[in-house]
Formats: C-alpha cells, structure tokens, sequence
C-alpha cells in the first residue's frame, strides 16, 4: 500500500466518514494500517527514562480516543493527510507524558523541536543510533557495537536539529520525501539535501568500522 501524499485518497476519506458515523470495525482497520509507523516514531521519541514506564500500545491506544473524538472537527477542516494527522496527536500526547514525567529535566535529554502548530519531543539521539545499528550481534561483536553506536551517537549530537529529524523522518519513520517536507514545512529539495547530507555525515564516521553504513537497518 503506497503513502498517502497531500490529501486523502477517497477510500481513506470514505472510511473516515463512515468511523465518524459510528462504524467501530472501519475506525480500527484504518488505525490498523498506520499502527507500526506510529510504534517506530514512539520508539525514538519516548524519553529513554520512561521507557520502562510506558509502552508504546499503550500510548498509541490512548491516541486513538483523542482522535476519535476530534475527528469530526477534522473532517470540516482537512488540513493534512490522516496519518500525518493522527501522528501529530501522538507526538502531542508524548509531549504531555515527557512534561508530566519529566518536568524540568526536559531540558537535559527531552528536547523539544517546533513542528505543525506546537512542539513535539526531538528523536532521541541514543534510541537513533540503537535502531540504525539494529539489536541482533555475535558476543565477540559486542564490544565493537557498542564503539560503533557511541561513534553514531556523537555523530548525530554533532548534527543541526532538523537533519537529525529529517533522518529520523525517512530512516526510521519511513515517511515518504512529500510527507517529511510537509512535517517540516521545508521543500523537497531541502528534505532530500539534508537527508542524504546526514547520511554522508554516518558515513564518514562509519567508514573505520567494517561494513561501513552497509550495517545500518
């Protein structure tokens, strides 16, 4: 299934409709589609001391009544594709869990970056380096993933904000070229320069490694 660019298709509209009508089964089949995309976002937005506390179903689920309950007041004003939508409503729910849980020391590791119309937590650079560099490793290999992702960290601590977000937006989040540049009211051709501009940036900090940024997921 290809991703939604500027406006909804007609299906996507039509069960849009029919869930502000009352259609329970249509609204959870359409939350289906895009429930994996929002997992990912979670996992490099979740402040990693709460990760522990929170689990992203969890947060997720909580999303889906806030969106119910304003869907009808999106539907007299579509604005963005539905998923762009509903993935700004999770990062503002994040955003009341770090403030919540974190209060103040938001400042040290919960940053915030402005996107849509309020803020919404920053990829978190650790969880960034974890998801490029993957999980799985041989034991005799521990040591140099761990050198590896330290290395990754800097480097993307070393990055201006955005292309850290736009690396987060089509790496991890897999977010389309359009649906990156709408997120952050950029052009294409500034989505694309700073994307492939940060991956050149890991590359150059990966080429001592073997492998390489062949390694990254």
């Amino acid at each position: 299934m290809g991703h939604e660019q500027g406006t909804n298709s007609e299906t996507t509209l039509e069960m849009l409709k029919q869930a502000a009508a009352g259609d329970a089964a249509g609204w959870e089949r359409l939350l289906d589609r895009y429930h994996d995309r929002l997992r990912r976002m979670i996992a490099v937005r979740l402040d990693p001391r709460l990760q522990g506390r929170f689990d992203p179903s969890d947060v997720l689920q909580e999303t889906y009544v806030d969106a119910h309950a304003l869907l009808p007041e999106y539907l007299r004003e579509t604005r963005m594709p539905f998923f762009l939508w509903i993935r700004y409503l999770t990062a503002h729910r994040l955003g009341r869990i770090h403030r919540a849980h974190l209060g103040r020391r938001m400042r040290d590791a919960g940053r915030e970056v402005s996107l849509y119309r309020g803020a919404m937590p920053e990829a978190s650079s650790a969880a960034l380096a974890a998801q490029l560099l993957g999980k799985e490793c041989r034991p005799s290999e521990v040591a140099m993933r761990a050198e590896r992702q330290l290395r990754v960290q800097d480097a993307l601590n070393r990055m201006d904000p955005i292309d850290r977000e736009v690396l987060s937006l089509r790496h991890f989040e897999r977010l389309t070229p359009a649906e990156t540049a709408q997120v952050l009211n950029i052009s294409g051709a500034a989505t694309a320069k700073r994307y492939f501009r940060a991956l050149e940036r890991l590359r150059h900090i990966l080429a001592m490694f073997p492998g390489g940024l062949e390694d990254l997921r």
